[in-house]
């Protein structure tokens, strides 16, 4: 199960098209080193090969924990509803770790890229050292809290006392596997600060390769039942954590704790921790309203949320390289570059969105059928199948520019937007479509006003350039 969307030197949470600030913590801009590099070759472009060595590696990172889960629900599906049930409830509480903790990825990315850039490959490392070990504390608290609460939790949720059984029986040993959640996901983001997009893709394959093979012994062959994919589980973060451990000792930079660095990682996290309830809040409340409506409707929302869930990866990919490319180019002290970079990778997710939009228009009659043969699950599914198509161009430059603002450290800006899109677009949509009876258009609309929104901002924010700031962070 799972492990799969930064404050000023002020702290004051400016406007959305508000002054630029510098949102990497602890932010002191140092001139760039005289070997500084940078992964242009020429002009103010990267060659495309280089961009996508970046996104597919990331790509198969992304894509590996889904596919996971898809495995681990094919074997506890068979020990019955019950289980499953236990499994999926348990599941959805463990995800919320790395849904809400993304900073550990994506913040440590902005600020390791920066570093990598300015030629401080050391520094940049000593980056995802202080980010392992924020991982490693910000874990062990969700631990202990994660067995004080995972049974009332389980009980509010379910709201039956055998489902809630079952989960918590699941969550009370997959919940050991929390710091080593982190601490993959901080070695992702300083790897992938570096530009080493490969080495994340073979651990974490490693890691849910094993488990994959080790689930079904478990809970047949050892008889464990629901307990045993729980075990495989931690099995999966124990085998990743560690390769990831083992790529820091082999960088032979100082491992001790750096308070200081870690309350300026926490520092951009917060920013992108308010950023992630907004998105919970939206797609819970979107959830909820479907539930409303009908059985139909939810059903039908849950099949085309978990394809643009899906093509959210796809598109967040280039994103990622985005990230590293963008941080990269600023660190070494060439915006000109930077904004070049930012330019092409926008291309790139306008022309994927525009495919993909194209290739799920040609497949609405036929792909839903392998979802559901449900005669009124699939008479819903075209109230949200259309805006779910047309909003895939939008998504590719929306998610690209989200990663060029990362990658620049513009994090607090993305929070604002994120938050004032969702406050006037998503929500309002959603809720006056359940007051009234606007079903699935009503809640997609919502959806589509939220992107559109979501899009004006970052494009206002990208052709101002104000986000290109040079320089290399310098802790306190």
């Amino acid at each position: 199960m799972p492990p799969a969307a930064p404050p000023s030197g002020s702290g004051k949470p400016g406007p959305p098209y508000g002054p630029p600030e510098l949102s990497v913590p602890v932010a002191t801009l140092v001139p760039v080193s005289e070997n500084a590099t940078t992964t242009a070759v020429s002009g103010d472009r990267i060659p495309p090969r280089r961009v996508f060595g970046l996104a597919v590696p990331a790509l198969g990172v992304l894509a590996a924990e889904p596919l996971y889960v898809l495995v681990d629900t094919a074997v506890v599906g068979h020990l019955g509803a019950l289980r499953l049930a236990g499994l999926a409830l348990g599941g959805v509480v463990l995800s919320q770790i790395s849904t809400q903790l993304t900073f550990l990825s994506y913040g440590t990315t902005s600020r390791t890229a920066r570093l990598h850039g300015a030629g401080r490959r050391s520094d940049a490392v000593r980056e995802g050292v202080q980010a392992t070990w924020l991982g490693v504390l910000v874990g062990l608290v969700l631990l202990v809290a994660g067995q004080l609460l995972a049974e009332p939790i389980a009980r509010a949720l379910s709201g039956s006392d055998e489902i809630a059984a079952a989960a918590v029986s699941w969550l009370r040993i997959a919940l050991f596997g929390a710091p080593l959640i982190l601490v993959t996901m901080a070695g992702n983001g300083w790897m992938r600060g570096v530009q080493d997009a490969t080495r994340p893709l073979r651990y974490v394959l490693a890691g849910n390769g094993i488990s994959a093979i080790l689930c079904p012994v478990l809970v047949y062959g050892a008889g464990l039942g629901l307990e045993g994919s729980a075990i495989a589980n931690v099995v999966a973060q124990v085998v990743s954590a560690s390769m990831f451990l083992a790529a820091l000792v082999r960088e032979k930079v100082p491992l001790r704790p750096d308070f200081p660095v870690m309350r300026a990682q926490l520092g951009l996290g917060r920013d992108l921790v308010l950023r992630s309830f907004a998105f919970q809040a939206c797609f819970v409340s979107a959830a909820a309203v479907a539930a409303r409506t009908s059985t139909e409707a939810v059903g039908a929302h849950q099949v085309v949320l978990q394809l643009w869930t899906f093509l959210s990866l796809v598109l967040d990919s280039v994103a990622i390289a985005a990230q590293s490319l963008v941080g990269a180019a600023l660190g070494a002290g060439a915006a000109r570059q930077a904004r070049g970079v930012a330019t092409q990778i926008t291309g790139y997710g306008l022309v994927l969105g525009c495919f993909l939009g194209v290739l799920f228009a040609a497949l609405w009659s036929v792909l839903p059928h392998a979802f559901t043969s449900d005669p009124g699950v699939l008479g819903e599914i075209p109230h949200a199948w259309w805006f779910f198509v047309a909003l895939q161009p939008i998504a590719g430059v929306v998610f690209a520019l989200d990663g060029v603002l990362l990658g620049a450290g513009d994090a607090a800006f993305l929070r604002t937007a994120t938050l004032v899109s969702a406050g006037l677009g998503f929500l309002p949509l959603i809720w006056l479509s359940l007051a009234l009876g606007w079903g699935l258009s009503g809640i997609w609309s919502g959806l589509s006003l939220f992107m559109v929104f979501r899009l004006a901002a970052v494009v206002a924010r990208w052709r101002s350039g104000r986000w290109a700031v040079v320089g290399a962070v310098r802790e306190a």
